[in-house]
């Protein structure tokens, strides 16, 4: 896929080591937002070849269903991910409790992933509990 010759809309600025993307007082991402963030971060990480990203969410009250999958494929191939400041509505989202952290300060790391209650957190978890989510089995689908 072809990459768009500018990145009108985006804002890049940096912060401690991290190259931090800004759409500005964007509330709700469509398609077309999710497209220039992908691009984004395809310039960011390919060509200016940055190891830390984020994504400002301080306006932000909905994200496209494919804004976390983006992100978290980069996540596995070894580019450390986070948000800055999001709205309590996408605090609440399924995946985000999942695969995100508090850090400090409105910042959010992904990480690979475990479910976190609301009174729990990471390290409370022994390590039975651990082993036993990695190990459950995950359904799919038959296909022809």
């Amino acid at each position: 896929m072809a990459e768009r010759k500018n990145l009108d809309g985006l804002t890049l600025s940096d912060h401690d080591g991290t190259r931090l993307m800004n759409l500005g007082d964007m509330e709700i991402w469509d398609g077309a937002d999710l497209s220039l963030l992908r691009d984004g971060l395809n310039h960011v990480i390919l060509n200016e070849k940055h190891q830390s990203v984020a994504v400002d969410m301080t306006c932000v009250k909905y994200v496209p269903s494919g804004f976390f999958g983006m992100l978290f494929d980069w996540f596995e191939k070894g580019v450390s991910v986070r948000l800055f400041a999001p709205q309590e509505r996408v605090i609440q989202m399924l995946w985000f409790r999942q695969f995100f952290v508090a850090d400090s300060d409105g910042w959010y790391n992904l990480h690979h992933g475990r479910p976190i209650e609301e009174q729990e957190s990471a390290e409370e978890w022994t390590q039975e509990e651990w082993a036993a989510q990695q190990d459950r089995e995950t359904p799919v689908a038959a296909t022809r």
